[in-house]
Parts: C-alpha cells; sequence; structure tokens
C-alpha cells in the first residue's frame, strides 16, 4: 500500500507542538493518499464485520437456546459474554476504522474522537480477562441432579464480570483525556496529545496497562490450559471430553494472543517514544484485531461439539419447521395421514357389510334349511326321465 504526500512519521513530527511529548493518530490511520488504500481497507473491514457479526450471532443465539433448555453452564456464560464483545468490536468500532480509511480524515465528530481508542481498548483488555476467567469455571458438563448441585452459579459469573468490566473500563482512561480533534485545512484529524508535564508518569503506565492487561493474562490462562490438557489427556476419568473442552479454551486463549499480539506492541512501542513502525505495519495489527473477533466463534463452531450441536439443531429447525407444520390431507370426517384414511374407509366398509341384512337371501336358506326331503321323493326328476329314455 502506498502512503505517499504525508508520510506518518515525518510529517507528524513536523506538526508536533512544542508542549506536547507524544503525537498519534486515533480512530485509525490518517491522512493517508492513494486510491488501493482507501478501497481495500474498508473494503476488508466492512467483510470482517459482516462474516464476524453474523458468526458471533449464531453462537449467541445457541448459547440462549442451552440455557433456556437448561443446558448453561459457567463456560458457556463466559463464551457467550465474549462472543457478545466480539459482537460489540465488530459492530461499534470497526466501521469507525474502515470510514477513517475511506474518508483519510475524521468526520464523526469530536465525541467519537475522544471515545473511540478508549472503547476500543476497554473490549479488547475484556476480552483477554473473561478467557482468564474461564480457568475459574467449571468444564465438566455432566448432567444436572439433585446430588451435584447446578452448573451455572450466576452469582458469581455476574460478579466476575462486572469486575472485569469495571477494570477494562479504567485502564484506557489516558486513550479518553488525551484525544482530541485538530482542523488541518479544510479538514479534521483526530490525534492524541500527551503533554510534557506527564511523560514520566505516562511511561511508566504504558509499562504497567499492556502486562496487566494482555501479557500477565495470557500467559497465564495459556500455561494453565496447557497443563489442564495434559492432566485431562493422561489423568482425568473421561479424558476425551474433558480434553476437549480444554482444547477449545486453549486454542481461542492462543488465537488472541497471537492475533492482538502486534495491536499491542505497536501501541506501546510508539507510547513509549521510540520511532512509529510501518504505516504497513499498523494497518496489518488494526486488520488482525477484528479478525480475531471474527475467528472466535468460528473455532467454537468447528470444535465445540455443543456448538456444532446447535447448529445442527438450529439449521434442522430452519430447514424442517416447515415440512411439520404442513397441514396433512385428510377427509372431512377424519383426520391424519392417507393410510389412515384408507384404513378407516376400509374398516367402515366392512362394518357397513356386516350390518346390512338381504331378507331374501337369508329367507331363502331359511326355507332350505328347514325342508326335509324324502327318500322317496326324487329332488332331480328329469334324470330318472332321461335314464328312462
Amino acid at each position: 500500500m502506498r502512503a505517499a504526500a504525508w508520510s506518518h512519521t515525518d510529517k507528524m513530527d513536523i506538526d508536533r507542538p512544542a508542549n506536547v511529548s507524544f503525537f498519534d493518530f486515533v480512530g485509525g490511520v490518517q491522512l493517508l493518499q492513494g486510491e488501493d488504500t482507501r478501497t481495500v481497507m474498508p473494503v476488508l473491514l466492512i467483510g470482517i464485520c459482516i462474516s464476524g457479526a453474523l458468526c458471533n450471532l449464531l453462537v449467541l443465539l445457541i448459547f440462549i437456546r442451552d440455557f433456556r433448555d437448561g443446558r448453561g453452564s459457567e463456560v458457556k456464560a463466559l463464551l457467550a459474554s465474549l462472543a457478545s464483545t466480539d459482537l460489540v468490536i465488530l459492530l461499534l468500532c470497526a466501521p469507525v476504522r474502515a470510514v477513517t480509511y475511506y474518508r483519510q480524515t475524521w468526520t464523526l465528530g469530536n465525541f467519537a474522537c475522544r471515545t473511540t481508542d478508549w472503547f476500543q481498548h476497554s473490549c479488547i483488555v475484556a476480552k483477554t480477562l473473561i478467557l482468564a476467567a474461564t480457568t475459574k469455571a467449571k468444564h465438566n458438563l455432566i448432567p444436572r441432579t439433585a446430588a451435584s448441585g447446578p452448573l451455572y452459579n450466576p452469582t458469581w459469573i455476574h460478579g466476575a464480570l462486572a469486575f472485569i468490566w469495571i477494570v477494562s473500563m479504567m485502564f484506557p482512561i489516558p486513550q479518553l483525556l488525551f484525544a482530541s480533534l485538530l482542523p488541518r485545512g479544510s479538514d479534521f484529524v483526530c490525534v492524541s496529545e500527551m503533554p510534557a508535564c506527564a511523560s514520566d508518569f505516562m511511561s511508566l503506565f504504558y509499562k504497567i496497562y499492556p502486562t496487566v492487561t494482555f501479557v500477565a493474562p495470557v500467559i497465564f490462562t495459556i500455561a494453565y490450559y496447557t497443563k489442564t490438557l495434559y492432566t485431562a489427556v493422561n489423568h482425568a476419568p473421561s479424558p476425551r471430553h474433558q480434553s476437549k473442552v480444554v482444547l477449545v479454551l486453549l486454542c481461542l486463549s492462543g488465537a488472541l494472543g497471537l492475533m492482538l499480539l502486534p495491536e499491542w506492541g505497536t501501541f506501546t512501542w510508539i507510547r513509549l517514544g521510540y520511532n512509529k513502525p510501518p504505516v504497513g505495519l499498523l494497518m496489518f495489527a488494526q486488520f488482525l484485531l477484528y479478525a480475531c473477533s471474527s475467528l472466535s466463534p468460528v473455532i467454537l463452531m468447528i470444535m465445540y461439539d455443543d456448538v456444532r450441536q446447535g447448529l445442527v439443531a438450529i439449521w434442522f429447525i430452519a430447514t424442517c419447521r416447515g415440512r411439520k407444520r404442513a397441514p396433512a390431507m385428510k377427509s372431512p370426517q377424519t383426520e391424519g395421514n392417507g393410510a389412515e384414511v384408507g384404513a378407516n374407509a376400509v374398516g367402515n366398509d366392512v362394518s357397513q357389510m356386516k350390518e346390512a341384512k338381504f331378507p331374501d337371501v337369508e329367507h331363502f336358506w331359511t326355507g332350505r334349511r328347514n325342508t326335509h326331503v324324502e327318500d322317496e321323493q326324487d329332488p332331480v326328476p328329469w334324470e330318472k326321465e332321461e335314464k328312462m329314455l
């Protein structure tokens, strides 16, 4: 991709105010020229948004159906929260970047400029912490009995999700405070300006922030599920089922860690005051961020047995409900299928034949039964006459 006219590194360094120690774009790279950048990135982002949103909606429908039918669990509750977070990222955050790449300047107003990076980082941090919270959830999906107790305990799940979202919205507050809308000719750009007086504190903060919200939770989650998978395969009483659930969560954690690493790396690298990475790397990091939200439901659909069975059930309901409810051919007096109608008709005919009386035939056989034929009387006299002749 060609980033002509204004280079992301040189031009913004020249425009940086004297009392600002940090200066960078917010809401996507702006001031890029070239039709390839203007068309390819929005098309890619819109495609990811549509496909990822549909997949996450399907996963949410499956989990809602399981909870309604009494097959809920703590893992499913957290995975449903993860799918909801991915859905919010794809529907609210990715379109902002698509519009920014297409317009090449900021056209969404001051409120969106101040909140877009803060809101996106809140969702990213929440995703990482939700996956870390699954390590405490129950993974064994055994049938619910009175002795075993419920598999789904909403008290600690609700408390954990509330704590996760509070922490997730507090850590990115500097993105909210330092974002501002600046005029540039007849257009505007959305940038982040960090005052020089806050540079020392923010330098320490930008070392702690990614470590606490990304590096430590991802390493802990991957290490936990790697150990749990090894234990489930070698020592668990039902290793096949347990290892499948753990493998799904391990793949989700690994995919999240790998696909968000470029975004977190460029974010921290820029804010620690080092030379800014190439524009292509920044755009690639943003692309992987949204692709991660589209890949998570695909992993669940392929590897998670309950989600896969739910997909089959939803497909069966969508395709066969009309046939099941189609009215059957029935006679005015009976209901059922054609075989029942035919059987009823034959039965009615037989009963009518049994009930029917034939008086002439009955009188004939009655008369014949009571008739006494004498030995001397010939019942067929014409045969004798033929013999005599």
